[in-house]
């Protein structure tokens, strides 16, 4: 069986927050699975600061779960 989501491990923090990126769009995609839905909100919260603000946040939380699951990449990897 093939997934998405293998591992929370990452070699680098820029790979953790690349992968914390795609856990908020991941989450996005599955809460709105119709691409054409997606599309058509697209513009309204892409001038909305408030929203810009709060997707931050959500990018922002998710690092900290990869960053935690990398012991903060105290090791170098």
């Amino acid at each position: 069986m093939s997934t998405w989501l293998p591992t929370l491990i990452t070699k680098t923090p820029e790979e953790g927050y690349d992968l914390a990126v795609k856990l908020s769009r991941m989450a996005v995609k599955l809460t709105q699975p119709d691409p054409v839905a997606r599309d058509r909100m697209r513009p309204a919260y892409a001038e909305d600061a408030e929203a810009l603000i709060a997707v931050a946040s959500v990018v922002a939380t998710h690092f900290a779960t990869v960053a935690a699951a990398n012991g903060f990449w105290k090791d170098v990897r």
